[in-house]
């Protein structure tokens, strides 16, 4: 199995090291939206230190209606992405859905993020892979965290130990999702950072009808109960008005409430560190 820490851009992230944050908005809505964003969040973890990694998705697979938009394409989207590392000088990341797409994105993308509910799938995460760069699995909503030892094993047998394990939450019966910490300690124990996705962990999956529903209040004390338990890093979505974002809305942070959520969980995560 790997053995952490682990190297994204110029930092270290896995076992006492400090905290860092995957984050941007859900998806690409253009490059200046995502400039903004991504400006905004790099330089509050820049003021205290830490890692920071810019997400946004090209293309949103599993939205729970058909007509629901979902993005603007592979093509334009690493575009975006490609503008936003170079113009910020931070690592970008976004979600694959099939195993063509993980060669043009790694040509962009330091981190390669694979869909809670695609974890499973074995041809998508060995094309990830054989990319070389860092792989972010997140757990699927249907899977224990013993579960994901054998995600991690089929991406270290195929020639990589750049691997990082995401909690988002588990299915607790219809339209509800539950957080079980202990997750994050097991999941742990296969050798690889875990990073806690604060923001789609509130999602209420069909919850509208036709489209997600969630509740943005349970993100931070959510966040902090996974930094406190021993959370590597944090995974969360903004946009400076969710209500209008075409996609998880509901269970994003307003972005300008992110510098007094990450200064919270960054003295969390040092806290934590002078324990151990």
């Amino acid at each position: 199995m790997p053995n952490n820490p682990l190297r994204i851009g110029n930092f270290d992230c896995g076992p006492k090291q400090r905290l860092f944050l995957i984050g941007g908005p859900c998806v690409i809505e253009g490059l200046d939206l995502c400039l903004r964003i991504g400006e905004t969040l790099a330089k509050i973890c820049s003021e205290r230190g830490v890692g920071y990694v810019f997400k946004a998705s090209f293309d949103k697979a599993n939205r729970t209606s058909g007509t629901a938009f979902r993005g603007i394409g592979l093509d334009e989207g690493l575009k975006i992405l490609e503008a936003v590392g170079e113009k910020l000088g931070v690592p970008t990341t976004t979600d694959i859905h099939d195993p063509s797409q993980a060669a043009p994105v790694s040509e962009v993308c330091e981190v390669l993020q694979i869909p809670a509910f695609l974890a499973r799938q074995t041809d998508l995460l060995l094309a990830a892979a054989k990319t070389g760069r860092v792989i972010n699995v997140k757990k699927g909503q249907f899977m224990s965290p013993g579960d994901m030892r054998n995600v991690v094993s089929k991406l270290a047998d195929n020639g990589t130990d750049n691997i990082m394990l995401c909690e988002r939450g588990t299915f607790f019966g219809y339209g509800n999702l539950v957080n079980d910490m202990r997750a994050i300690p097991q999941m742990q124990e296969h050798g690889v950072p875990v990073v806690y996705d604060a923001t789609h962990s509130v999602q209420q999956p069909g919850g509208l009808g036709d489209a997600t529903g969630g509740n943005r209040a349970m993100v931070e004390p959510l966040a902090r109960a996974a930094v406190a338990i021993g959370a590597d890093g944090v995974f969360m979505e903004t946009h400076p008005d969710p209500d209008q974002s075409p996609s998880d809305g509901a269970n994003m942070v307003p972005l300008d409430r992110m510098p007094s959520v990450i200064e919270k969980l960054v003295q969390l995560r040092d806290l934590t560190l002078e324990w151990k």
